[in-house]
């Protein structure tokens, strides 16, 4: 079964992120990269907001 593609507002929601956090992270590459959806659209796949979210779970976990 293909990933569900999530849009910016869905991706900010499954991730607690703000739109200015997300963008830092895509630029320091600690961020999956989106998919490109048209010219001007993107979009990121559930499986890998999914694994960056569990990832950081483990992280703060660690840290703890």
């Amino acid at each position: 079964m293909p990933d569900k593609i999530h849009r910016l507002p869905s991706a900010l929601g499954l991730t607690g992120l703000c739109r200015s956090a997300l963008y830092k992270a895509l630029k320091e590459e600690s961020f999956p990269e989106p998919v490109l959806l048209g010219k001007r659209a993107v979009g990121w796949r559930e499986s890998d907001l999914t694994a960056w979210v569990q990832s950081r779970q483990k992280r703060s976990a660690a840290k703890g």
